[in-house]
């Protein structure tokens, strides 16, 4: 059983309609962007009212834990039996998506972890099932997350910004009243993650963060945090997760040490002998579960055209036969029960919500334990993505680069409109989940909805992804040029009528094209965009620092400085002459508020249509029902009036 955190009925129906279409003017802030027509606004919260389920792991008694919405925010649910009740154990204003039970029985607690608002100062808390009352065990002021328990279950190792933001430290704490936390590694400067704890509690592996594609493996000794590194080879490495054997003589890790890709490996703390365990594969092995005792391992491989779940039998070093998944999706966050007899796993798809699985190990059987509901839409009608890629400006052996590039298309003939959607985080990916959103897109108002994985995303191998590094980030808005370019070549789409979007490093992208391409685009939508690279990079705490500055550069060095003020969205504001519209969460603890307000003040003086939308309880994202409506309700809007 994994011990870390890692992310319709008719009367429910009419509640959300009538809030999309009665916004709530006290939390959510409108400039420039009307009242939405009741037939947008009804149409888009049918869309939006289906729920998913995530599994976070079992109970000491069975029972699956899984986060999930009844209401306006996802909370904490117990699940007993495939198909069964779900059971709520938090009732917060405030989202709760991450927890882990503690390994006793008798126990039968858990810690979870949740902030204020989107504020991002995420407190541990500690609760009995069945209990009415929390216990916050941090300080109510840092940063806290990635708790895991000993296997006593007598403390909590988790990583921490308790000092003053200095770093991302390493603290242990005992889950009772009152009770103070210790250091046991400090951060200064880099960011410190506990992993697991050995069989007997005496060490701890941990994994310091240089930047997304250097890494570092570390033995702790739990009482006086004195470290041995492992897999300390020459070179950079990117190791994602690590979990001690069982009989605490080996580890069990992700690492794309001397290879292209995230493989799944096995480290020998005796000989210090790696061992390669996934099959050789051009694909990232993107998650992982180890059996408590030590029977089994799973993990999960992730491709373009679905997710594949590989399990290997360590007592014979056999590889099982996966089982028959019900539709070809997703999977993420795998967990063994405490008896090693069940693997659970979430499972999606372009056209399934997000749903809680069980494999009963013995006989193969694979069950659904939840069964999301959909909402007032019809499923058959969702489409599903083509993966496919394009041609950009720089070459590989003789040949011009690909970049992937997903591609949903409405069922009638074209040409269509085009959105296009860049994917948030500068080293993550687009991946076809299931996005309501993005189905309205398609079939209620007939655009093809375009998704590139530009270079320094991840998924295509970490050659491809230190390609936007430093001093190359504007070839990432060279890929978009490329884009547009490729699109006037294709019948399907009408080059004539594109508008971009994005969230977060998204929406700094979809700034960036706009400024860049605006004869080219109708419009674009920012979310949480960064709107100036080098107040961003020296806003962040020391701890996030080292990751940002390794994928765009140092902000300190004059040269890097110039460079980087050249390729922020407010330097270039003067050259957006399209509609924009910007949303912002007014507690965003990466991206200030700020920000967005500079960028719309600047677009509204150069005479450019601006729309504001500012939600005074969201951070980074929205996590409030009513609010994404609004959002999404406003963008429908946006999409309609640039056409």
């Amino acid at each position: 059983m994994s011990r870390q955190f890692f992310a319709a009925v008719p009367i429910s129906v009419f509640l959300l309609m009538t809030a999309a279409a009665q916004p709530r003017r006290d939390a959510l802030l409108y400039k420039g962007i009307p009242l939405p027509a009741p037939n947008v606004a009804g149409r888009v919260a049918a869309y939006l009212s289906a729920r998913q389920a995530t599994v976070l792991g079992w109970s000491p008694r069975g029972a699956l834990l899984i986060a999930t919405r009844f209401g306006d925010t996802t909370q904490l649910h117990l699940v007993a039996q495939a198909g069964g009740e779900r059971r709520q154990l938090t009732f917060y204003a405030d989202p709760v998506a991450q927890a882990v039970f503690a390994p006793s029985i008798a126990d039968n607690a858990l810690v979870f972890r949740k902030d204020d608002a989107g504020n991002g100062r995420y407190q541990l808390y500690y609760q009995r099932v069945g209990a009415p009352d929390a216990q916050r065990l941090t300080d109510g002021k840092s940063v806290n997350g990635a708790a895991i328990w000993a296997n006593s279950g007598r403390e909590i190792a988790f990583a921490s910004s308790t000092r003053g933001g200095r770093g991302g430290d390493i603290d242990i704490v005992m889950p009772v009243p009152g009770a103070a936390a210790r250091l046991l590694v400090a951060g200064d400067g880099a960011a410190w993650v506990p992993l697991d704890w050995s069989p007997d509690d005496r060490q701890l592996l941990a994994l310091q963060g240089a930047s997304a594609a250097d890494s570092h493996l570390y033995l702790l000794d739990a009482a006086t945090g004195a470290k041995r590194e492992l897999d300390a080879a020459a070179g950079k490495a990117a190791i994602t997760a690590a979990r001690f054997a069982r009989d605490g003589l080996g580890v069990y890790l992700i690492s794309d040490r001397d290879s292209d890709f995230q493989q799944m490996r096995y480290l020998n703390l005796v000989t210090g002998k790696t061992t390669v365990l996934s099959k050789p594969i051009a694909e990232d092995i993107v998650g992982f579960a180890l059996s408590r005792d030590g029977h089994y391992l799973a993990y999960i491989s992730r491709g373009g055209g679905g997710d594949q779940l590989h399990m290997i039998d360590l007592r014979t070093r056999a590889d099982l036969t996966p089982p028959h998944l019900p539709y070809p999706g997703l999977i993420d966050s795998l967990h063994f029960d405490a008896a090693a007899q069940r693997l659970a796993f979430d499972l999606s798809a372009p056209n399934r919500p997000c749903d809680a699985y069980v494999l009963t190990v013995a006989n193969e059987q694979l069950q659904a334990w939840t069964d999301s509901e959909a909402g007032p839409v019809d499923l058959a009608k969702f489409v599903a993505p083509r993966l496919t890629n394009f041609p950009t400006f720089d070459r590989v052996a003789g040949a011009a680069r690909r970049i992937p590039l997903y591609v949903y298309a409405p069922a009638r003939p074209g040409p269509h409109p085009v959105l296009i959607m860049f994917h948030g985080g500068a080293t993550a990916a687009f991946r076809p989940v299931f996005d309501p959103w993005i189905q309205y897109v398609v079939n209620e108002l007939g655009f093809a909805v375009l998704a590139p994985n530009l270079r320094g995303s991840s998924g295509s191998g970490k050659t491809f992804a230190s390609l936007a590094e430093g001093g190359r980030r504007d070839d990432v808005i060279k890929d978009i040029g490329a884009l547009l370019v490729w699109l006037e070549g294709q019948r399907e789409f009408d080059a004539k009528d594109v508008i971009v979007s994005g969230r977060s490093y998204g929406g700094y992208l979809a700034l960036e094209a706009l400024a860049t391409y605006s004869d080219r685009l109708r419009g674009g939508v920012d979310f949480a965009g960064i709107t100036d690279l080098v107040d961003y990079l020296g806003a962040l705490g020391p701890n996030l620092q080292p990751l940002a500055r390794s994928e765009f550069g140092d902000e300190r060095d004059p040269d890097v400085r110039a460079y980087l003020r050249n390729l922020s969205p407010l330097a270039m504001a003067d050259r957006i002459t399209k509609p924009v519209l910007i949303v912002h969460g007014q507690n965003d603890p990466l991206v200030p508020a700020g920000e967005a307000e500079s960028m719309v003040s600047l677009l509204q003086s150069h005479g450019v249509r601006v729309g504001y939308l500012l939600a005074k309880d969201e951070g980074h994202r929205f996590v409030r029902q009513r609010d994404r409506l609004a959002y999404y309700t406003a963008f429908a809007q946006f999409l309609d009036s640039v056409r």
